[in-house]
């Protein structure tokens, strides 16, 4: 059981008053919460825990420490009936958040995408920094609250970006991001489980039918072919896909970060960012050829790929750099595109599902893709071999008559 009280601290300040202070009490530790108010000890009644008549504004200032006596009580029904087993620091936490019913979202979410930023999670700052954008412009000002968004309010803004042209996959991403958001005010006390709602709003049901991103292997064997580019960005637009392909789908951010210091012994050792899963991988010939393409043009950094050029960038340059460098490979494979004939548009992911595509084709097993992806499942693995075409589909059929 806590215990809450309004009294005047026996501490006094040069004005000579006494700061009046919240005082709750559980397991026989004690909490000091100052609220601002301050008189002399002959205008506080300590019975009542308010102001004596005789104090200037004394009925005001009595309104406002009972609402504040009030909000202090609500808030340990609230842990009581959540059967939270609270410490004070939570307490005080949630004491000096704003009500449940007034916690401003927005202002909130720039709390949480500031933690991300400090802990290095850039790419999830990003994502909460845009989809908070979109959020604010739906909503048409910067007041919301976490009881104003309900089943119908996220359909409504589910409406509203499929009218701007949302499709299932980007819309889901938001809602996760909203979803995460509200999960995290709830577990720091700050809004209750009984409005989550999350329960009724599924966001399972905004899946959507992978882009086919891979290509087949002929395509592959043409980006290879190419040579005599006449700019370097579109032979290291070329060295980066192929590299990616070769090294079962290594992704940008990993092959910004690669240095000589990964390679020993004919292999390459590293870990994926973003799961945290060592590699250990066999350099074959068409990688050799580009490492050696790098011994010999490189910069002046132990990274391999010119992506980074120094090595003293802290982690939010590193983030803006890879940004900005991942968005010319992307533009630089348009053009390889077209120099190769190749009718379809493509980004750096289609080297990952091209690789996991091949294997398939060839009659490598769905287990031994995924373990050579690093994948936790192998129904990660699945989704990207998921639709391999009719042309396959037939050709595998066909076996049969033979």
């Amino acid at each position: 059981m806590a215990s809450i009280k309004l009294k005047l601290k026996n501490k006094e300040y040069a004005n000579g008053k006494f700061p009046i202070v919240l005082q709750i009490i559980k397991n026989r530790k004690v909490k000091i919460i100052s609220l601002g108010f301050f008189c002399k000890p002959q205008t506080w009644d300590s019975k009542e825990g308010l102001f004596k008549g005789n104090f200037n504004n004394a009925n005001i200032l009595n309104t406002k420490l009972e609402k504040i006596r009030l909000k202090a009580r609500l808030i340990l029904l609230e842990f009581e009936e959540e059967d939270i087993n609270f410490t004070l620091e939570e307490f005080e936490n949630k004491f000096r958040t704003t009500s449940n019913e007034s916690l401003s979202v927005f202002e909130y979410w720039k709390e949480i995408i500031a933690e991300m930023e400090s802990t290095g999670r850039f790419g999830n700052a990003d994502v909460n920094k845009d989809t908070k954008r979109s959020l604010q412009k739906f909503n048409g000002s910067d007041q919301l609250s976490f009881s104003q968004i309900t089943v119908y309010y996220l359909e409504k803004y589910e409406v509203f970006l499929r009218t701007n042209g949302g499709t299932n996959g980007g819309i889901g991403v938001k809602m996760r991001a909203i979803r995460a958001l509200y999960n995290s005010a709830i577990r720091r006390g700050f809004v209750k489980k009984s409005r989550y709602p999350f329960v009724n709003y599924k966001i399972s049901k905004l899946k959507s039918s992978p882009i086919k991103r891979a290509l087949p292997i002929d395509f592959i064997r043409k980006i290879e072919s190419l040579e005599g580019l006449k700019s370097n960005r579109l032979t290291n637009a070329r060295n980066y896909f192929l590299f990616s392909f070769y090294t079962r789908g290594m992704n940008f951010t990993d092959m910004a970060l690669l240095k000589w210091s990964d390679i020993s012994e004919n292999r390459i050792f590293y870990k994926r960012n973003k799961t945290n899963v060592n590699f250990n991988i066999k350099i074959l010939p068409p990688i050799q050829e580009i490492l050696d393409y790098y011994q010999a043009n490189g910069n002046l950094t132990n990274y391999i790929f010119p992506i980074l050029y120094r090595e003293d960038y802290d982690p939010k340059q590193i983030q803006n750099r890879k940004k900005k460098m991942l968005k010319e490979y992307n533009k630089d494979l348009k053009h390889i595109a077209i120099l190769c004939g190749i009718n379809k548009s493509f980004t750096s992911y289609a080297a990952r599902h091209s690789f996991a595509n091949c294997l398939v084709q060839n009659g490598t097993s769905i287990d031994v893709v995924s373990q050579s992806m690093g994948h936790s499942s192998v129904l990660v693995t699945k989704a990207y071999v998921k639709d391999l075409g009719s042309i396959i589909l037939d050709d595998a059929c066909e076996i049969l008559l033979k």
